[in-house]
């Protein structure tokens, strides 16, 4: 049963048109949802002659309506496209922003056509491929180079959306009661991760990281380099969803792009392949720190993922990632 109405399609209907990217005779022929979301409301809009992504972000998180988020973020997203489109080699890999509704928090997006996210990496042994590799480290290399500044741009200061991700990367998964019954996810996985969240001295070390992640720096960074903002399309990887950009520290892109690789079970030499391709100095343990809790917040924090790894499995992943924040 679909979740849109009559009333919801006449309205699309006539924001097109109004907007000239419709014309007047045209009608919406077909709604579809392009992919699984988390954070907004997306649907593709088929016309009598192409497609276009409709995007809307609302005063909570799609996929959990029980957690408030910032009703404007879909505006900064829009801000990111907007800056980028000023440099080709990074445009390339990102959709192009055809219209920015600003009343209604809504984005109208060039459809990428059939397409797929990475997720199928959580459940499929598979590695990478060099030219995947080369896509993802040519983009994130292109965007913190090519956007550097002294003072963070004010859309992307974007600190409510940091609030929000800082509290479930830095606070939540290391609070002992959270609300959170790990072991309805996996049986198990409480107990697994008790012993890192009655953990002081790792917890100041990820306050101290939280505080990092909130200070701005110099360098836009996508905000959620990870899987699920990787598209498989026709003609090659694109990036989407934007919509935690900051600048910050380049350590966060990257850790949290390593930390999907060590979750994703791709081979070390891939991992290598990634620290050697990324194009611009890096602290080291403050990559390490980053990557860590990455790890740590998807194993037993809210934001789950559709992982295939025993609870063994887990509990070593979860070790490892505590030696990397705990890394000086």
């Amino acid at each position: 049963m679909s979740v849109w109405s009559n009333s919801d399609i006449e309205k699309w209907e006539n924001l097109l048109k109004k907007e000239g990217i419709m014309a007047e005779q045209d009608k919406i022929t077909e709604v579809s949802v392009p992919g699984a979301g988390n954070m907004n409301f997306v649907v593709r809009l088929q016309t009598n002659h192409g497609s276009v992504i409709l995007k809307q972000s609302k005063a909570y998180v799609e996929k959990y309506p029980q957690i408030d988020a910032p009703a404007s973020r879909v505006l900064t997203e829009a801000a990111f496209y907007k800056t980028i489109q000023s440099h080709a080699p990074t445009a390339q890999w990102m959709p192009r922003i055809i219209l920015v509704d600003q009343p209604n928090n809504q984005l109208i997006l060039e459809d990428l056509g059939t397409s797929k996210d990475y997720s199928f990496l959580y459940q499929e042994h598979r590695d990478l491929s060099l030219e995947e590799i080369n896509s993802l480290c040519d983009y994130l290399s292109a965007l913190h180079h090519n956007f550097q500044s002294a003072t963070p741009i004010a859309p992307f200061q974007n600190l409510e959306m940091r609030r929000l991700n800082h509290q479930h990367l830095f606070v939540y998964p290391f609070m002992e009661d959270n609300g959170l019954d790990l072991d309805s996810i996996q049986p198990g996985l409480q107990g697994v991760a008790l012993p890192y969240q009655k953990d002081l001295n790792l917890k100041k070390r990820i306050t101290d990281l939280g505080e990092n992640y909130l200070s701005d720096g110099s360098y836009l960074l996508h905000g959620d380099f990870y899987p699920g903002s990787w598209l498989k399309t026709s003609q090659g990887l694109r990036i989407i969803d934007p919509e935690f950009c900051f600048y910050g520290p380049v350590e966060f892109d990257l850790g949290v792009f390593i930390a999907h690789l060590y979750m994703t079970q791709q081979s070390q030499s891939v991992i290598d392949k990634v620290i050697e391709n990324y194009r611009l100095p890096v602290e080291k343990a403050l990559l390490n720190q980053y990557t860590g809790v990455e790890i740590m917040r998807r194993l037993i924090g809210l934001a789950q993922l559709p992982l295939i790894l025993s609870v063994e499995q887990k509990t070593k992943l979860l070790s490892f990632a505590r030696e990397l924040v705990m890394d000086r």
